[in-house]
């Protein structure tokens, strides 16, 4: 591993390597899958079972390993697991962009779901431990990666399916795979371990059930939890119910990138501010500000409603996701903030395990406005919770 002499690397190329690999592993390596999949259905015949399972291995890897991921990041460093990660978000890319058999097709997106969970979350942990007084900022500026990869994403695809067809979704898959290479070689020139990760070596069984029962981190576990199924279901659903409520997809298309572009500005704006103010504080106000959009279209599916839910989620709901992953380093030392943040993404990733399918039955049953109800009241839920937050004592809870 890359050592280092205790100085700060530079803040900008960290995080500037910390967006590049938010882009790469929740913008390619999950959320691109459902721009991508038409085509790639269409072209390779799938059916809408093989097509659904392929994005539920991706996420079942994710959520099987995120936590192996924060256990080697711990005992080799987080920045061998982050090029480990990005070279398995690599060879999946490129692999996906080559093949055309089913079962080939499943250990792709498997290795997909490795290079995530050893990705994402170690690169979190490195921002958090070098710049601890700054840590909703830099964590935002991240998570800023996600919004701007959302937003290009949507305006790049379109334009590569125009331009070569049939061929644009395997192309698509190879643009990843190159970009993916260029954050590996960027996570290779700047990034350094704190000095502290360098020596941690294997933690003892003990230290990380300490981790593991731990309340605050359990209160912080079960927000993040709520936060990854209310946003997943968002996502999925949402731009579905405003097309069936009568407006062109177009229009939810240019919708969905509003509100990709709003999240680049609004998770070092959160992030900043739950510095100054509090992480609990700002994480309230955020998931406050999240509920009211999620529950505007029940009352009203006109454009002028709709425009309000993508704006104001825009607004904030990156803000949560920043504030949040913050939350959990706060809660315990250094040494074990990869554990730490690798548990409670465990609670994220499987809120986006269950969350659609658990919104798609409600539709089928029901119809949108029931998910929507039902997502309503889990972050209600989550409000709930983060109130303890803001009573957290500001000494570490393991230390």
């Amino acid at each position: 591993m890359s050592k280092s002499n205790g100085r700060s690397p530079s803040m900008p190329a960290m995080v500037l390597a910390g967006m590049l690999v938010a882009l790469v592993v929740i913008v390619f390596g999950r959320l691109a899958y459902g721009l991508i999949l038409p085509s790639m259905r269409a072209d390779l015949a799938l059916s809408y079972r093989q097509a659904g399972t392929l994005g539920t291995v991706t996420a079942l890897g994710y959520l099987l390993l995120v936590l192996v991921g924060g256990l080697a990041a711990s005992r080799w460093g987080p920045r061998q697991a982050v090029l480990l990660g990005l070279l398995a978000l690599t060879s999946g890319f490129t692999g996906l962009a080559l093949a055309s058999h089913y079962w080939l097709l499943v250990a792709l997106m498997a290795l997909l779901g490795l290079g995530t969970a050893f990705s994402f979350a170690p690169m979190v942990s490195l921002l958090a431990t070098w710049y601890p007084q700054q840590r909703g900022l830099v964590i935002g500026c991240m998570s800023a990666g996600i919004g701007a990869g959302m937003f290009l994403t949507g305006l790049f695809l379109p334009w590569l399916y125009g331009l070569f067809g049939n061929l644009g979704w395997r192309i698509a898959w190879a643009s990843f795979a190159a970009v993916a290479f260029a954050a590996g070689v960027l996570v290779l020139l700047v990034v350094r371990d704190p000095p502290a990760s360098g020596t941690a070596g294997r933690l003892p069984a003990a230290d990380k059930w300490l981790i593991y029962r731990n309340p605050r981190v359990l209160t912080v576990a079960l927000v993040y939890g709520i936060i990854g199924l209310t946003y997943i279901v968002q996502v999925i659903f949402m731009f579905s119910f405003m097309v069936e409520s009568g407006h062109s997809e177009a229009t939810a298309g240019w919708m969905m990138a509003m509100m990709g572009l709003l999240s680049v500005f609004s998770g070092p704006l959160w992030g900043s501010l739950s510095d100054a103010w509090g992480r609990g504080n700002a994480l309230s106000c955020a998931m406050a500000l999240v509920m009211a959009a999620m529950a505007l279209p029940l009352f009203s599916q006109g454009l002028a409603t709709f425009f309000a839910h993508f704006f104001f989620m825009g607004c904030a709901v990156n803000g949560m996701f920043t504030m949040i992953q913050a939350a959990s380093t706060d809660q315990v030392a250094p040494r074990y903030i990869p554990i730490a943040f690798s548990f409670v993404t465990l609670f994220f990733a499987g809120g986006q395990f269950i969350g659609p399918a658990i919104a798609g039955w409600l539709i089928e049953l029901s119809g949108f406005r029931l998910a929507i109800v039902f997502t309503c009241l889990w972050l209600l839920v989550g409000l709930y919770l983060t109130q303890r937050i803001r009573r957290f004592p500001p000494t570490l809870a393991i230390e």
